[in-house]
């Protein structure tokens, strides 16, 4: 459900929930991305985005994600919604009326990793188109994004990472598991089964929690 939220300077916000309750999705009313998605897993991977950087200047801010006509930003658990909001609110609102460009960048532009290649074998562009046409609309949906990452032929495993909401959220892999998954599966017979890849600082706090 949408939620309408402050107005400033002309400009109009809303924000969705997502599964990850520490995720929310920021809808500016404006097109964000014009080409495919851009996920800022840390304060360093923002340098090279204003409006990255200015959303990590939030405290409370874990993880910032760029989607075709929204922002996903994640907080800790411990930063309450109340406060980060209207930081993120103004940081926005800046944003768009600085002028600025979204990346400092010319040349940086959105990983393309679904795009068909020609020596991508039969498999692989199946995998590709599976999860361009069918599966990413659904967990853009939701926030986030998938980013292929490789297909291991002998295993039969498709590898990918979470971005956005989807990083992180105690839903993941479920989603990994029961959805994506089993639609590879089912279209594609090569495929065995679906692995997530981590983030290093992913990994970390992973391993941290296990200890």
């Amino acid at each position: 459900m949408l939620i309408c939220t402050g107005q400033r300077r002309g400009m109009f916000i809303q924000t969705q929930s997502t599964p990850n309750p520490s995720s929310l999705m920021f809808y500016p009313g404006k097109s964000v991305m014009e080409i495919g998605s851009a996920d800022f897993p840390n304060a360093r991977s923002a340098m090279n985005s204003p409006l990255a950087k200015a959303l990590y200047g939030v405290d409370g801010t874990t993880r910032v994600f760029f989607g075709s006509d929204f922002i996903t930003v994640t907080k800790s658990d411990e930063a309450s919604w109340d406060i980060v909001k209207p930081e993120i609110f103004a940081a926005i609102m800046d944003f768009y009326s600085s002028g600025d460009p979204l990346f400092l960048d010319s040349n940086t532009s959105a990983s393309k990793d679904t795009a068909i290649h020609e020596d991508d074998s039969e498999t692989v562009a199946m995998i590709k188109e599976l999860l361009e046409t069918r599966i990413r609309p659904a967990v853009q949906d939701d926030g986030g994004d998938i980013e292929y990452r490789g297909f291991d032929v002998e295993a039969g495993i498709v590898k990918l990472r979470m971005q956005g909401a989807c990083s992180g959220c105690p839903s993941s892999s479920v989603t990994l598991k029961s959805g994506i998954e089993n639609m590879l599966m089912h279209y594609v017979p090569e495929v065995k089964g679906v692995e997530q890849e981590l983030d290093s600082e992913e990994d970390a706090a992973l391993t941290s929690q296990m200890d």
